[in-house]
């Protein structure tokens, strides 16, 4: 009796195809680009929202000095490493085409331990992000392009 490898070899190769994009969305430093900078649906955007919000994500042990949090879509926000969403910008960065309701979190100074202090400022904004394997890993926060 013999096996042929045809139907096999097709579904090995099927899945080798399908696997990456899967993979990639557990990439650990994806993961903790949405932790530190990803909320879709934010409540209040004010400096209760920066200060719990924060707390929660494990951004204050220490304070940190400044955090950008984005209100999009996952979908829009790993466009901007393709080619309808971004475009090119300095160092291998990437700037989004159209801009982002964002909410940055400042640290108001003092005490660099918790409990951390934060005054919240909201916005839109283009966003400048680093990219590996098609997903957002970095946010530069020092962009403000309107």
């Amino acid at each position: 009796m013999t096996v042929s490898l045809g139907p096999l070899l097709l579904v090995f190769m099927l899945g080798l195809v399908v696997t990456p994009p899967a993979l990639a969305q557990n990439d650990p430093r994806y993961k903790k680009f949405l932790t530190q900078h990803y909320d879709a649906n934010p409540r209040g955007r004010d400096d209760k929202y920066c200060e719990s919000t924060m707390r929660k994500r494990g951004l204050t042990s220490p304070c940190k000095d400044f955090n950008t949090f984005v209100h999009g879509s996952k979908d829009s926000i790993k466009a901007v490493c393709g080619k309808d969403g971004g475009e090119p910008y300095k160092n291998n960065l990437r700037i989004s085409t159209s801009q982002f309701q964002v909410t940055n979190c400042k640290h108001r100074g003092g005490n660099t331990r918790p409990p951390c202090k934060y005054r919240a400022s909201r916005g839109f904004r283009h966003i400048v992000v680093a990219c590996e394997n098609g997903l957002p890993v970095h946010l530069d926060e020092s962009v403000f392009r309107q």
